[in-house]
């Protein structure tokens, strides 16, 4: 009997929907607090680090959010990615199981992160957020958010960690491509 190594969807079939797996939850987490009251965190809270529509989601406990459509569009420019079997994972923990991976390395940025910093710039946009800043230690942040907010039209700086800075430039320059500001961090730019 012939298996098979990787699961392809069409773009078709590409959910309409992030699943929040909170919904499902029988033993939910105990909540986040606020640092500065040590109260339970209120969507109210994140407004200055997040969208109002990202804090509002964070808190969500709706089994189901509809993806914007401007996002599944942009998504399809390397979506959907295969799953991919992992034979050999399979083998080393002599499992029966048949265990799969998602490959997320055909994004423009290489990593799964983009499919999380490209919802979080169309939404700043939404609300009429025109700069962001973020850090980044490896630079695969960055650079997602950097892809991001150049489709948005978003200005952004990128506070990244000296020794990434030094040791990988090529994120930098992909930083830059797409507009972003890079900074070696620390810096003489902020207090920390």
């Amino acid at each position: 009997m012939k298996t098979c190594n990787k699961i392809f969807l069409s773009e078709k079939e590409m959910p309409a929907q992030w699943y929040n797996i909170l919904a499902d939850m029988p033993n939910r987490p105990l909540p986040a607090l606020n640092p500065a009251t040590r109260r339970p965190l209120r969507p109210e809270d994140l407004f200055p680090i997040l969208s109002r529509e990202l804090a509002r989601q964070e808190f969500s406990s709706e089994r189901h959010v509809d993806i914007p459509d401007e996002v599944r569009e942009l998504y399809k420019l390397w979506r959907p990615t295969p799953l991919v079997r992992a034979r050999q994972l399979e083998k080393a923990l002599d499992t029966p199981a048949r265990i799969y991976f998602k490959n997320e390395s055909a994004s423009p940025i290489g990593s799964h992160k983009a499919n999380t910093a490209i919802p979080q710039a169309y939404y700043n946009r939404q609300e009429g957020i025109r700069r962001l800043t973020t850090e980044t230690g490896g630079g695969q942040w960055g650079s997602a958010l950097g892809f991001a907010c150049d489709h948005f039209g978003l200005e952004l700086t990128v506070f990244m960690v000296k020794a990434s800075y030094l040791q990988k430039p090529y994120r930098k320059t992909m930083m830059n491509m797409w507009g972003a500001t890079v900074v070696s961090s620390p810096s003489t730019l902020t207090r920390a």
